[in-house]
């Protein structure tokens, strides 16, 4: 396949014009369109500008090389223009740009065009190809250059040159986020770098199209430094013991002759797989706390998004299965059927959160994380009832010896304590940090002890040191929020139900199943048993906004969520009729501090509302299917479709657009 092929001549531009970099981002994205390769203009526009969020494709030397990959993509193209007075582009060198291709890439498997793609990259980077392009009189003499040039230029499968009498020998690895351009222009550069510097340089490209020009083994031992340019993760366990240097991809384009001049002066720390990471990253700086919470955070929630929908569905198909007539109270399990697609997603549930904190401690502190984020995760879903046990005399005694010291006497507390997702997200952050705290203090031990490091040590420790903060610690101190919570609604109950509303629908939206939400509905249970059933309605329609006004938002402000989340979005419509609250953990997991407040106060109204029409449930679950034994359940549907719409556009007034 040759650039041309891609590139339409309706696409091309030889004498543009923009005031702005958003303005020609904006232009190019209507040449594209004119090839009629693009499904969806205002999702492939998102994406552009997305990309450029993660850092400028302003490359420098008057070049941007814009770029998605992404499903409003129907086939692979190009677009062109040139720009002669330039525009600012917030380049890499801080130059306006006047030359700009954008690449349209589908989200395919198919990956060919990927490396036409990356190869006119690179072809970029030669200054007589551009400036010929630059000064191109008409878009036939724009696409014979390319046509040209094309014809003489290498491929993209191999970066790399030996040197006679080489000052170092290098080994290096690029790779940018789409997998097109940096990718290859990186490679580019520290080739040509390393030649000018008379090293020698073996380059392994990781771009959509997979690892090319992979290094060998005999090469990373013979080679004198390894320099990684990516702005995403690549194994990195074979370069333990050597000198390394890791920056982003972008500083491997505009730094390439610096790194190689460090790499011979020699002056770069050694990298130590085994956790005491010593790899120079003074190029790059230190990664924001922001950023790095984050994406230990998405780790732990794109892990547990499977478990949530596919726990969820089973019980939705139960709901649907079963007859509410029989027991009320055990609706979901009163027939066989029923009961057997409710224990199967009952169970995926359970696993839920162990595995949310078990990713989260894994993105943190590699393999060694999982089996403390797991336990810490599966501690805080159960609770301090595992430190349940029998006495002699046949009797079962809960919060014994210390634990009971410290659960009654220093909390007040007595029960079981679960804390919920929050609990889980806590305990895989802790989880991560031990596992790297017990890297750091073990790092000195002998090298013949490192086999027994991740089997022994790591897990006895931390398993052991992460259960006695959740026992101790945080489980108990949730005990003092539930007695608290309980107590706060006891008191309400006998003075103003509208503000109970609103308070049992913010509770139940606030943490989904953890222990806030289990309260309010604990106390809409025990109000059903005492005949008192309009403050279970409220509970009830509480829970369900929190999934579908965020279904709602995922479908009317899509560019507030990432392809994930748009994808789970029919999902939350089905758990949210359902009454399954816990839909919409991944969300709030994500981006707790937009997505709760929203999903709060859209529930709090549709708690306050049941409460004014007087609404009532005899049912301790069961969603949409109990609608028929709601009391006023015409006014019900109403609570519940304006509180949906107030967690709708909350979201869509919190939310920015997202970055992918």
């Amino acid at each position: 396949m040759k650039i041309t092929d891609l590139l339409d001549r309706r696409s091309v531009e030889v004498n543009g014009s923009a005031v702005s970099k958003e303005d020609a981002i904006n232009k190019m994205v209507d040449l594209m369109c004119k090839s009629g390769k693009i499904n969806d203009k205002e999702e492939y526009k998102r994406r552009v500008f997305a990309r450029e969020t993660e850092g400028s494709t302003g490359i420098g030397e008057g070049i941007a090389i814009p770029h998605a990959k992404c499903d409003a993509v129907t086939k692979p193209g190009l677009a062109a223009m040139v720009v002669k007075n330039g525009v600012d582009f917030d380049s890499l060198d801080g130059e306006k740009v006047s030359l700009i291709f954008l690449i349209a890439a589908p989200d395919t498997k198919e990956n060919v065009h990927l490396d036409v793609l990356g190869k006119l990259s690179v072809m970029m980077m030669d200054e007589d190809f551009s400036n010929s392009l630059k000064n191109a009189k008409s878009v036939d003499e724009f696409l014979k250059i390319i046509d040209d040039a094309d014809e003489e230029s290498k491929g993209i499968d191999s970066y790399g040159a030996e040197v006679s009498d080489a000052k170092c020998n290098i080994v290096a690895v690029t790779a940018c986020p789409t997998g097109i351009a940096h990718t290859y222009m990186a490679a580019e550069a520290l080739e040509k770098a390393a030649v000018a510097n008379n090293c020698s340089i073996k380059v392994e490209t990781r771009g959509s199209g997979g690892a090319k020009n992979v290094i060998t083994a005999d090469e990373i031992k013979n080679a004198d430094c390894v320099i990684i340019a990516c702005d995403v993760n690549v194994p990195m366990d074979r370069f333990d013991g050597k000198k390394l240097i890791k920056i982003q991809v972008s500083d491997g384009i505009s730094k390439a002759d610096t790194l190689v001049k460090r790499a011979i002066a020699g002056d770069v720390h050694i990298y130590n797989a085994t956790g005491n990471d010593t790899a120079d990253t003074s190029d790059n700086g230190k990664e924001g706390l922001g950023h790095m919470l984050y994406k230990h955070l998405m780790s732990g929630v794109s892990h547990m998004l499977p478990f949530v929908i596919g726990g969820g569905i089973l019980i939705a198909i139960a709901f649907l299965l079963d007859d509410f007539s029989i027991n009320p109270a055990n609706f979901g399990k009163n027939i066989p059927i029923a009961a057997f697609f409710k224990t199967i997603g009952e169970v995926a549930f359970g696993l839920m959160l162990p595995v949310l904190a078990g990713y989260i401690a894994y993105s943190i502190a590699d393999r060694p994380g999982l089996a403390v984020g797991f336990v810490g995760g599966m501690l805080a879903a159960n609770g301090n009832a595992v430190l349940e046990w029998v006495n002699a005399d046949g009797q079962a005694l809960t919060y014994g010896g210390l634990n009971g010291f410290i659960q009654n006497t220093v909390f007040g507390a007595s029960g079981n304590t679960v804390s919920g997702f929050l609990g889980a997200l806590v305990a895989g952050f802790i989880a991560g940090y031990i596992v790297l705290l017990l890297k750091k203090a073990f790092s000195k031990l002998p090298q013949s002890m490192d086999g027994i490091k991740p089997t022994l040590l790591y897990p006895v420790l931390g398993i052991f040191i992460m259960g006695t903060l959740m026992l101790l610690v945080f489980n108990p101190l949730i005990g003092v929020v539930n007695t608290g919570l309980a107590n706060l609604l006891d008191a309400m109950g006998s003075s103003s139900k509208i503000v109970l509303g609103i308070v049992l629908g913010a509770m139940m939206a606030i943490d989904m199943g953890g222990p806030i939400n289990k309260a309010a509905y604990v106390f809409g249970t025990m109000a059903i048993a005492n005949g008192n059933y309009d403050i279970m309605a409220a509970v009830m329609i509480g829970g369900m906004v929190p999934p579908i006004g965020i279904a709602l938002a995922t479908t009317f402000f899509k560019n507030r969520f990432n392809k994930a989340e748009k994808n789970s979005g029919l999902t939350n419509y089905i758990m949210g009729l359902c009454f399954i609250t816990e839909g919409a953990i991944p969300f709030a997991a994500a981006d707790p501090a937009r997505v709760i407040p929203a999903t709060a106060l859209g529930a709090a109204v549709a708690g306050a509302l049941s409460m004014l029409f007087n609404c009532t449930l005899m049912a301790p679950h069961g969603g949409i299917f109990v609608f028929a034994v709601v009391g006023n359940w015409p006014m019900y549907l109403v609570s519940l479709a304006v509180g949906s719409v107030v967690t709708m556009f909350m979201l869509a007034l919190l939310k920015k657009p997202v970055n992918e």
